[in-house]
């Protein structure tokens, strides 16, 4: 997971250097200016509307829609596993050719960006569809076992039989609409040219939908879960950029959208700059769900106001500014999470201690909605005989 906030102008991270070994003239401060600006504002569109978007999926039912929640053994194990895959990714850059792991991986996060983008911009779409479009529903499931232990299978009891059929795991539950299959070829199209060029637009697409379905679908259970997590990660940041030298290489060498480019060369070379910032999608979605979960505590208290949000949101701006400010005076590579956690996680507490909250805050709890909706689907399997057989009853 690529978590640092970088300036490449400045030695931290040199992306696309000229292939003579020439030099490329400093950025002016009118570029430099623009792209730290445009990067804050690109970080803060994710976090805000996914945030919004998490409260719909956590009532939402639709079970192609349904989160995953972190619990606190997940997020201590969090860091851990960031740094296995950190360190591993290093050693295939040091060890591989660089081509073709990055073709590989281009691959991959083809994939993957489509599904996000087109699950991204599917809402607002909607709104330019016709009222006489055939909407027609689709759904993709794939379950474990036998044809014998699925539903209406040769082995599945008899209605009324008082027998309950065997639950057959499922591994991709997906519903999707006739608009859904537009949404995917409109990003299938920028999933072509960032395969194609790589251009740096295309990349920030990918990179902003990954970011927008990260904070919406990925939800923490408590607060406490949330301190656990950031936490450990500003451990893993602090380390992997000011103790090696693993996250900015991996950073450099990896061609795949998991971080947000700006060109500090913009104003001179138009949309074929290659001078740029960059800021890793971790220091986006880490701190994003975590003021997710704000918003939500913040709706469960019935006050009609969204305090805890807007705290811990003006906190990120606030903590991504220090980081640029840092940055750019060191003129190195910078852990954003370094500045963003203690901003974060510090300004909702305090909130919380002058209005005498921090119980409701730490006690606040989500359930799990996969769990919740298994209970649900279990307990009208559990009804469902009990049922046929006071029917029969009354028949007889």
């Amino acid at each position: 997971m690529d978590s640092a906030l970088s300036d490449p102008h400045n030695g931290s991270a040199e992306a696309g250097g000229a292939a003579n070994g020439t030099t490329r003239p400093p950025s002016t401060p009118e570029g430099i200016a623009l792209a730290y600006g445009s990067l804050l504002l690109m970080a803060l569109l994710p976090i805000f509307f996914g945030a919004l978007r998490s409260v719909r999926c956590a009532r939402g039912k639709n079970a192609s829609d349904m989160p995953e929640t972190i619990t606190s053994r997940d997020a201590a194990r969090f860091p851990i596993i960031a740094s296995c895959t950190l360190l591993g990714l290093y050693l295939f850059f040091k060890i591989f050719s660089q081509e073709y792991i990055n073709l590989l991986l281009s691959m991959y996060f083809f994939v993957l960006g489509i599904l996000a983008l087109s699950h991204t911009i599917s809402p607002f779409m909607n709104k330019f569809f016709p009222a006489n479009f055939p909407n027609r529903q689709y759904q993709l499931l794939f379950t474990q076992g036998s044809g014998e232990n699925k539903e209406g299978g040769r082995g599945s009891p008899a209605p009324g039989s008082g027998l309950t059929r065997p639950l057959c795991p499922e591994i991709i539950n997906y519903e999707f609409d006739a608009k859904d299959l537009v949404c995917l070829g409109l990003s299938s199209i920028v999933g072509v040219w960032y395969l194609l060029r790589k251009h740096w637009i295309a990349n920030n697409l990918f990179g902003l939908a990954f970011s927008l379905n990260g904070v919406e679908l990925l939800h923490l259970n408590n607060v406490s879960t949330g301190c656990i997590l950031l936490g450990g990660l500003f451990i893993y940041d602090v380390f992997w950029v000011f103790g090696t030298n693993v996250m900015v290489t991996v950073a450099k060498s990896f061609e795949a959208p998991i971080k947000l480019v700006f060109p500090q060369d913009l104003l001179e070379k138009g949309l074929e700059a290659d001078n740029f910032a960059m800021l890793g999608l971790g220091d986006i979605v880490i701190p994003g769900i975590f003021i997710a979960l704000l918003l939500r505590f913040d709706i469960s208290l019935k006050k009609n106001t969204h305090t805890y949000f807007y705290t811990s949101f003006a906190a990120y701006i606030f903590g991504l500014g220090l980081t640029i400010f840092i940055m750019h005076i060191f003129k190195h590579a910078q852990p954003a999470l370094l500045y963003l956690v203690p901003a974060c996680i510090g300004f909702p507490v305090l909130v919380a201690l002058a209005k005498g909250e921090v119980t409701e805050m730490f006690s606040y709890e989500e359930s799990n909605p996969k769990d919740a909706a298994a209970v649900t689907e279990g307990s009208k399997e559990g009804t469902e005989p009990s049922a046929s057989k006071g029917l029969e009853k009354k028949e007889k």
